[in-house]
């Protein structure tokens, strides 16, 4: 079986560093690689920068308990791919349908700023989520670096498949879609709007059904 996901990872040395200097100052925090989420045979893989501080980093969850998350879970509800439309921890019952949630950078970086080497390092665990991948997928990228991470992954040039919000490309046998990230930097300067990132989800279930 191809990893996809290594708890033991020690690659980056910067975030090994890192990780044990949150875990000290908090305790109770998950501070390993954040496995991906969700349906692993589920034909939406999403794939994020990396783990928020207080969110994936703190719960052990991609995209749970922190406000990057609420819209993401928000649509994913309201569109079929999930059981509720929050995801506030571990131990909250939470279901994807269909969907999967992963991140290009498995440990929290400092700043949220994964550097070239991290995000190399990390890239066969996200090559090979896409290769588990059924014939006829969508894979959502949240942000340039993401999907950066997938062409990497996919030996593609990166001139050929230039980021921007809503740009879709047609890759072997699946459909790539970009979106702005929904953090709350990029919602509370509306680069990225609620309808916005809505639009990408319609988009997502009429391509599906």
């Amino acid at each position: 079986m191809l990893e996809s996901y290594n708890p033991h990872c020690q690659k980056c040395e910067r975030l090994g560093k890192f990780l044990g200097k949150v875990k000290k100052e908090n305790t109770s925090y998950f501070c390993k690689p954040v496995p991906a989420f969700g349906d692993k045979g589920g034909q939406l893989l999403i794939v994020g920068l990396a783990p928020g501080m207080h969110g994936a980093n703190r719960t052990g969850r991609p995209f749970t308990g922190d406000y990057a998350g609420v819209s993401l879970y928000e649509n994913l509800y309201k569109y079929g791919f999930s059981n509720q439309a929050e995801s506030t921890s571990m131990k909250d019952d939470l279901k994807l349908i269909n969907c999967q949630i992963t991140n290009a950078v498995k440990c929290l970086p400092p700043q949220n700023k994964p550097i070239g080497s991290e995000i190399n390092n990390c890239n066969v665990y996200l090559k090979n989520e896409i290769t588990a991948l059924k014939t006829n997928s969508i894979i959502l990228t949240l942000g340039g670096i993401a999907h950066r991470a997938v062409i990497k992954s996919l030996n593609l040039r990166q001139t050929d498949y230039k980021f921007g919000h809503g740009n879709e490309f047609s890759i072997d046998n699946f459909r790539l879609i970009n979106s702005y990230h929904c953090s709350r930097y990029n919602l509370n300067t509306k680069r990225l709007t609620l309808p916005m990132f809505e639009d990408v989800f319609k988009r997502i279930n009429y391509l599906l059904k």
